[in-house]
């Protein structure tokens, strides 16, 4: 479903509408970042026929259901020794938008792989949650927001934080009851580097804001929200996650910079995770 007439509020942080989608194409297909990182997963790509078919892509909807879904596909067949998703009977079962909020383990793959086993059993993919300090490059920003990430904003002051948060509540809410479109969200700002699962009172808090009611507890009722549970049998960021921990408790005001985000990035799509496993639980 199309953006199209979402508020202009919203411009900064939505993901592309349809109209937008054959400029956003030409960028990617014309730069040599993407197309190397591509090889990364598809060392046998040809540039040439995968051109041709992403400028065959009229809509975000085209891109997803066959590209995007390819490439995640591809990266759970070489990576994987199994990927399965249990609780499909938890769905909606009128295929409602609702809010997916799991546990956060991997960058891209925990909503990538997550959004393909919805997109196999009928569902429908979800817009996605992807903070802007993953945003490493131009190409990054583009490829997401056409494949329906929208955008949340971490590097800003304190100042800003409550005008930030409400207007990211309010495109939630916006997805959701207006344009009928589910939604993924981590539990959690930034994956756990301890397996601590709790999740995070300012999430829910900010998910709460951006309703049209006074009580809170009823704007999240209205956002549908299913808990998902995601495991790795082996987490390829394992030594990333443990020197950053280590890291951060020896020196309070460490700061991980991109590098680091685009090492785990890489990390977690090319390497070896085992059996994972998805769990829907009751809304």
């Amino acid at each position: 479903m199309d953006t199209e007439t979402v508020s202009p509020n919203f411009d900064d942080i939505r993901p592309l509408n349809n109209s937008e989608v054959k400029d956003a194409i030409e960028k990617l297909v014309a730069n040599e970042d993407f197309e190397r990182a591509l090889r990364y997963i598809k060392p046998n790509l040809n540039w040439e026929e995968f051109s041709v078919a992403m400028r065959a892509c009229k809509t975000k909807e085209e891109f997803k259901s066959t590209l995007a879904y390819d490439a995640v596909m591809t990266v759970a067949k070489n990576t994987t020794f199994s990927l399965t998703i249990s609780g499909r009977s938890r769905l909606p079962k009128d295929k409602a938008a609702c809010t997916f909020i799991s546990n956060h383990r991997d960058i891209v793959l925990d909503a990538s792989f997550l959004n393909v086993m919805l997109y196999d059993v009928g569902y429908g993919m979800t817009q996605v949650a992807i903070g802007d300090n993953l945003l490493i490059r131009p190409w990054i920003e583009t490829l997401v927001r056409l494949n329906n990430s929208f955008i949340v904003k971490r590097g800003v002051s304190v100042r800003q934080m409550l005008e930030v948060s409400k207007t990211l509540s309010a495109y939630i809410h916006h997805a959701i009851k207006n344009v009928n479109e589910s939604v993924w969200i981590a539990q959690r700002e930034g994956r756990a580097k301890d397996s601590d699962d709790r999740t995070q009172g300012s999430v829910l808090k900010m998910l709460s804001i951006g309703g049209d009611k006074d009580n809170l507890l009823l704007n999240l009722m209205d956002l549908n929200i299913v808990p998902v549970a995601i495991s790795y049998e082996f987490d390829p960021c394992d030594f990333l996650k443990a020197k950053e921990f280590q890291m951060k408790r020896d020196d309070p005001d460490y700061v991980k910079c991109q590098r680091d985000d685009l090492l785990s990035m890489e990390t977690g799509i090319l390497n070896n995770k085992g059996r994972v496993h998805f769990t829907i639980t009751s809304p």
